[in-house]
């Protein structure tokens, strides 16, 4: 980890999501892991990237 941890606003920001679907994610187990600090949820942000890099491509 070489960078500070996301809350799930920044999380749903780079992933240009609301925050209301990274919760609906969380419940299903879909999208990318975060960990328990306390009562917060953080992600790091590598681990966000690489889940987002790892997800098939749309194709039109």
């Amino acid at each position: 980890m070489s960078q500070q941890l996301w809350d799930i606003a920044e999380v749903a920001n780079y992933l240009q999501v609301t925050v209301a679907t990274v919760y609906g994610w969380r419940t299903k187990k879909y999208g990318p892991k975060g960990r328990r600090v306390g009562k917060h949820i953080r992600w790091d942000p590598d681990e966000v990237r690489a889940w987002f890099q790892a997800q098939p491509a749309e194709v039109a």
